[in-house]
């Protein structure tokens, strides 16, 4: 290793203490502490080689191997920042992250993953959240499926180079990965409209599914093959869309006749995402207002069979809106 090398992983190490220390701050790790040593041991930056910031014309590439020394400092410190970071743009769309690592924490935490567990992780990435999982619960335990060959190839050499060989499969994480089945966890690191009926099915009775949902967290227990319910998580959650697509909603700046004050509430908003196409704005509105402005975790989903809805406060009650079948085109993409 030269003294160029020596030097980077040094500044590496203090960075990634610094971070560590920011989520630890949060308390998001105090109903689960080993979670802290875990990203104390994984190099987010060997999984973020290059990225890109958005700029007013596009994007700015940083990169390890800049011959600049102080873009390489800067491409550092960015990739230890509590930041989701963009790593793959195709035709200035951006198709691929790597996600927040706060939120990355609560998310795991929320999963409750064991050593020994077997979990099935949607959407590859840069493959450093598979990293995480893998020293959890044991390498051999972990599969990462994407859709995208160039994703899934640069995941697995990222894996290997931090010493790491979970599954990487090429696939449609729609249908997860029955190969590897049955989970005990699946997560999923890309927006869904739905959840696809395929990953309850792949997973044992009692199993957790994670997944962002109408820009939340959805947590579902698995009963048995058909049927899974659970609430949304109190943690807003944007990330980039299944198959790496974003159509079927509209934006709700462009919704008319709603007022300023509920468009700029994170809850409303919330509200619009998870009954698009199913509610009429105005009516979501009036159900905001009446309900006193319920935040996330007051909804949840439930899936039975080939039947999928969101509902407000009970599964069973009055306020329940179907959800896109995973075979209807404006299903998750």
């Amino acid at each position: 290793m030269g003294a160029q090398d020596t030097d980077l992983e040094a500044a590496a190490a203090a960075a990634r203490a610094a971070l560590v220390r920011e989520i630890a701050e949060s308390g998001v790790w105090d109903a689960d502490p080993a979670w802290r040593d875990v990203f104390e041991q994984v190099p987010r930056h060997v999984f973020v080689p290059y990225y890109y910031l958005p700029k007013a014309t596009g994007y700015q590439r940083l990169w390890r191997e800049d011959p600049d020394p102080r873009r390489r400092a800067r491409w550092l410190r960015g990739a230890y920042a509590d930041e989701p970071l963009a790593t793959r743009v195709r035709d200035g769309e951006l198709v691929s992250s790597s996600s927040q690592p706060s939120l990355m924490a609560r998310m795991l935490v929320e999963l409750d993953v064991r050593e020994g567990d077997r979990v099935l992780e949607i959407g590859a990435g840069t493959g450093y959240n598979a990293a995480l999982l893998a020293r959890r619960a044991g390498e051999q335990n972990v599969t990462t499926v994407d859709l995208d060959p160039e994703i899934t190839e640069s995941a697995r050499r990222h894996l290997a180079a931090a010493g790491c060989r979970p599954a990487v499969v090429t696939g449609d994480g729609a249908l997860g990965c029955p190969e590897h089945a049955p989970y005990d966890r699946i997560i999923a690191t890309c927006a869904l409209r739905a959840v696809p009926t395929a990953w309850p099915a792949q997973c044992r009775p009692g199993a957790r599914v994670l997944a962002p949902l109408a820009t939340g967290l959805i947590l579902l227990t698995v009963r048995d093959a058909g049927h899974a319910e659970g609430r949304f998580l109190h943690t807003p959650a944007y990330f980039v869309p299944l198959r790496g697509t974003t159509r079927g909603e509209e934006p709700v700046q462009h919704i008319g006749g709603l007022p300023r004050r509920a468009l700029a509430d994170d809850s409303f908003r919330f509200l619009l995402a998870l009954t698009a196409g199913r509610l009429d704005p105005h009516e979501a509105l009036a159900l905001w207002e009446r309900e006193g402005r319920p935040e996330r975790e007051r909804f949840g989903v439930t899936v039975s069979g080939e039947h999928e809805w969101a509902w407000l406060d009970d599964p069973e009650g009055p306020y329940a809106w179907p959800l896109p079948s995973p075979a209807d085109p404006a299903g998750p993409a």
